[in-house]
């Protein structure tokens, strides 16, 4: 997104203070962003999906979601840039108390401007922000746990297979339609979408660790350098 006039850096999540205006964005990115209205309207299309986030409204972004955003009239909003999983429980259903949440993100975003005096504040305040947006209600009847990191592993020696949401519930002795349904829980987006999302990291890496394209494209699966190298920049890589 567009730069922010005040960034403060806490684990596990960033916390930033940012304005938008009237220029359109567009961007996806590996984590998931949690955005709080404190003044204006920032309009989004997510993945095809309308949203707004006005002054005491949220909205929470999930990994790999290609997103949309312009404010017509200017916007400020509290983002959380974070790799907890515990928010893809909060995606696609509104905070319990969203006055509560919106009071926090005041707070935080004046701490964000002053962020030498308020070091404790802004430490705590990813963990805080997810405390305030509340806890959804536990699923019954949820069965054996999914150990995701081990599932990712197993995808990421396939990558030349065509895997998909049949071959992920196989190995989690799920029945498809399970599978589907926690990953949508768990992760908070699709099971074929958390694939996708998988096998991109997995060519982050190797990129990063300076693996040329071609041979990157060829151990991930990718049908061909292009291909990899356009993912790649949508996700704001490279």
């Amino acid at each position: 997104m567009q730069t922010p006039a005040t960034r403060f850096h806490a684990e596990p999540g960033s916390l930033s203070l940012r304005d938008y205006g009237a220029s359109r964005g567009s961007h996806a990115h590996d984590h998931f962003q949690v955005l709080v209205g404190l003044s204006g309207v920032l309009e989004l299309e997510v993945e095809g999906r309308g949203a707004r986030v006005g002054a005491g409204e949220s909205h929470v972004v999930v990994p790999g979601d290609r997103h949309d955003f312009e404010s017509r009239d200017g916007s400020q909003c509290l983002i959380l840039d974070t790799h907890q999983p515990q928010w893809a429980r909060c995606a696609g259903r509104p905070p319990a108390e969203a006055s509560r949440l919106h009071a926090l993100a005041v707070y935080l975003a004046q701490c964000a401007q002053h962020p030498h005096a308020s070091a404790l504040a802004l430490q705590h305040g990813p963990a805080l922000l997810l405390e305030a947006w509340g806890s959804a209600a536990p699923a019954h009847g949820r069965g054996r746990a999914i150990d995701w990191t081990a599932l990712a592993a197993w995808a990421r020696a396939r990558w030349h297979e065509p895997l998909g949401v049949a071959d992920l519930a196989r190995v989690a002795c799920l029945s498809p339609s399970q599978f589907a349904q926690r990953c949508r829980d768990e992760q908070g987006m699709s099971a074929m979408h958390w694939l996708r999302a998988m096998r991109l990291a997995h060519a982050r890496e190797l990129r990063l660790a300076g693996v040329g394209v071609a041979e990157t494209a060829r151990r991930t699966g990718y049908r061909s350098p292009s291909a990899l190298t356009a993912a790649l920049r949508r996700l704001g890589s490279f």
